[in-house]
């Protein structure tokens, strides 16, 4: 029997064919950990899956890649669903891939895990970009579906708790690839042309896929960057939602976020009638203040007759005219003490008490005291003083 000669091509074609005609290898699911992982400018995904022992070279092609709620990573564990095939060109079988979900847990899960670590690394979360609600928005914009039991929610508690404000519904689809959009222009629109003071938005309770629009990145910058201020009232209590995290505030409902976006307008109707007591009470207590200062200036003398008034600074007047008087005496009599002391010193060292003792003083004719004969010449004239009078003398000799 003569050999068969297969060209590469054929031999690639034939193990193509046998590798296709397997029904388990045309859907099949693999699981395994994620390497070298590449996303080529066409969309599609390369990548290889491999366990302890093996490796599997992997493709997915840009429309399934679109279909993925979570970013693949190198390392991550994961099922991949698809079907095993011979790339003829270069004979190497490999999995294409049509489907992809995180090992060990939800790939919705997984794709909220890592939105929300980018968003909080970018700062979407922090508390300083919170902007405060307004006490008493008069102007309320609802952004949720308009048929759900949410909207019907929100204006109920509305009317009933603060039926002073415009309730303004701008309805949009919250579930489905379509909401996402719908939000994000609802929201821009109530920015753009002011429509409000605070912005809810939300939606009732539902599975993680029925409250995934509020989970989208889209939807989450749309938030952040709302100029006015925005209360996320998405599900129940137990569900968070990436909207929660952005939202200048977060509600547990959609009831309870009508209920911090709105005063009680009978707990202030209760506070102003409160404040009217005590105003009253405040304005009574002054009055009686002042009644009471009325009638003790009422009793004064000086009200009573002004001339007592008269009197009495007279009399007080009379009192500091004798104060001042005695107050001069006093100094007059001791300035004279000391004047006359100081005149008994100075008479008791005046030189006509030693000239009255028997003591001269002589005098040259330019008024100097001669102290000794040195001080004058023969034919000097002098005056000679004594306690009464003088003479003049003419010095004959030394």
């Amino acid at each position: 029997m003569a050999e068969r000669v297969y060209t590469v091509s054929e031999l690639n074609g034939r193990i193509k064919a046998l590798i296709d005609s397997d029904y388990v290898l045309n859907e099949v699911y693999v699981k395994g950990e994620l390497s070298n992982y590449k996303v080529y400018p066409s969309g599609h995904h390369y990548f290889t899956m491999k366990d302890a022992e093996g490796a599997l070279k992997c493709v997915m092609f840009k429309g399934s890649a679109s279909k993925l709620r979570f970013k693949p990573e190198n390392g991550m564990k994961v099922t991949a669903f698809g079907k095993v095939t011979v790339y003829p060109r270069d004979g190497a079988y490999q999995l294409y891939v049509s489907g992809m979900n995180a090992d060990g847990m939800g790939d919705l899960h997984v794709a909220f895990e890592q939105l929300k670590e980018k968003l909080y690394k970018e700062g979407l979360f922090d508390r300083e970009y919170k902007k405060p609600i307004p006490q008493f928005p008069m102007k309320i914009a609802v952004i949720t579906s308009g048929a759900g039991a949410a909207v019907r929610d929100v204006i109920r508690v509305l009317r009933k708790r603060w039926p002073l404000a415009k309730v303004l519904i701008l309805p949009v689809r919250v579930q489905g690839v379509e909401a996402p959009p719908e939000i994000v222009g609802a929201i821009r629109y109530a920015n753009k042309y002011d429509v409000a003071d605070l912005i809810i938005t939300g939606r009732g309770g539902g599975s993680i896929e029925d409250l995934w629009a509020f989970n989208d990145e889209r939807v989450a910058r749309a938030i952040f960057d709302s100029r006015i201020p925005v209360i996320s009232a998405v599900g129940h209590e137990p569900d968070v939602t990436i909207a929660d995290y952005v939202a200048d505030l977060r509600a547990a409902t959609p009831s309870n976020g009508a209920e911090l976006a709105s005063p009680d307008i009978s707990e202030l109707s209760d506070m102003l009638d409160s404040y009217d007591v005590r105003l009253y009470q405040a304005e009574k207590r002054k009055l009686g203040a002042y009644r009471d200062k009325l009638t003790e200036l009422s009793e004064k003398r000086v009200l009573k007759d002004p001339k007592n008034y008269i009197d009495d600074r007279r009399q007080a007047l009379d009192n500091c005219q004798m104060r001042l008087i005695a107050a001069s005496e006093r100094i007059l009599a001791k300035s004279k003490h000391e004047f006359a002391s100081l005149a008994a010193s100075l008479d008791a060292m005046s030189p006509l008490k030693v000239l009255g003792r028997g003591y001269s003083i002589a005098q040259a004719d330019s008024g100097k005291i001669l102290k000794s004969a040195g001080d004058v010449a023969v034919g000097d004239k002098i005056t000679v003083k004594f306690k009464e009078d003088s003479i003049r003398c003419t010095v004959t000799e030394d």
